[in-house]
């Protein structure tokens, strides 16, 4: 069954007909995809928008002025980003993740995570309710999220250097505000902190010993991630990627690392150590060894497509659905289809193509869908 193919109603079949797999599950309950993967993960794009104009992200040269954002009214409302969680939860998610664009820019942002923090499991269980967030209104907002109930926080954060940060992050945002948020979510509890630098080769992979050196021995968490090929905007080159091995070796040489074991089934990050016990480090290595194995993510965008890869290329509509009045059993029936369906594993298939090929192959933009 190809995606185009996937029904985007409760599925039905007439009497005595053979049903696929996908026919067969049911509107609510664990759904598991065509690998036997399960929905644990759902991330929320709240906004198209961002403040920031990240060099790997939202370049200025194809998000410039005249860039045309979506109108209001295609985003999904805060009532139906709450009916999509909670029929997601019905299916066995467990964790919700508000991102962007940027989305503390989303207006009335903690009027959602209240919302979205009341909602449970099928046996009573609150979902972990985390938001991705560039950092930038952090310190105002920060006391007002943990409020409204929102579990964690985790923040992007590519260099300690302000010439390198400001250079990567395009509008002269000076890391200093950064870091003074990141510590106002600390103290809001809004922990543990992760922080994730994405590490772009000859750009700031000079930069991760300092963050090691800066970030060991804090409450806070640093992850390194491999520079990915999301999208088609950011001129993705395979010779800018550090892998996350020689990030480890870079650091171990000075700080000696020991493995540590996933901390949850699906985890993209592996876990590392000081045996010194001053902390740990994670890295997301999507590149040199993908993880799609155990992917149990999905992704809803801002104006309501369901994406069951970061590196997909179409979505599935619910916002046709959602405001065509379907109920929250077709809807759920709906999304199991879906996720029944999905056979996704870019990661694993990248190295097997030829550049011509991946530069070829549609992508969704990552600001789009959140990473």
């Amino acid at each position: 069954m190809s995606k185009a193919d996937i029904p985007l109603t409760a599925p039905r079949s007439p009497a005595g007909a053979t049903t696929s797999r996908a026919q067969r599950l049911p509107s609510t309950g664990l759904v598991t995809d065509q690998l036997d993967r399960p929905m644990r993960d759902l991330r929320i794009s709240v906004t198209d928008r961002c403040n920031f104009r990240c060099v790997y992200c939202m370049p200025k040269t194809v998000f410039g002025r005249d860039y045309a954002f979506l109108d209001r009214e295609e985003l999904l409302s805060f009532d139906e980003i709450t009916r999509i969680a909670r029929v997601a939860a019905a299916h066995g998610v467990e964790k919700l993740r508000l991102t962007g664009g940027e989305p503390l820019l989303r207006r009335g942002i903690e009027e959602l995570v209240e919302r979205l923090a009341a909602l449970r499991t099928p046996d009573g269980r609150p979902l972990e309710i985390a938001l991705t967030t560039n950092g930038a209104a952090l310190g105002v907002k920060a006391a007002a999220l943990k409020a409204a109930g929102l579990t964690r926080v985790t923040v992007s954060l590519d260099s300690l250097d302000d010439t390198v940060f400001q250079a990567m992050n395009d509008v002269r945002f000076p890391v200093a505000k950064v870091l003074h948020g990141l510590q106002v979510a600390h103290e809001a509890g809004l922990g543990p902190i992760k922080l994730n630098m994405v590490v772009k080769r000859g750009v700031n992979d000079h930069e991760v010993l300092p963050m090691a050196r800066h970030f060991k021995d804090t409450p806070f968490t640093l992850r390194f991630i491999e520079y990915m090929d999301v999208g088609t905007s950011n001129g993705w080159d395979l010779a800018e990627v550090v892998p996350s091995a020689e990030i480890v070796g870079r650091i171990d040489a000075e700080l000696p690392l020991e493995p540590l074991g996933a901390s949850a089934p699906g985890e993209t990050a592996t876990r590392w150590r000081y045996r010194d016990g001053g902390g740990e480090i994670g890295v997301i290595s999507s590149v040199s060894q993908a993880f799609c194995g155990t992917c149990n993510r999905a992704r809803i965008s801002t104006e309501g497509k369901l994406f069951t890869c970061l590196f997909a290329s179409e979505g599935h509509d619910l916002r046709a659905l959602l405001r065509g009045g379907i109920d929250d059993a077709g809807l759920a029936a709906a999304m199991g289809s879906i996720w029944g369906a999905r056979d996704d594993r870019y990661s694993e298939v990248r190295a097997t193509l030829t550049p011509e090929l991946r530069a070829a192959r549609p992508k969704v933009e990552m600001s789009y869908i959140g990473g």
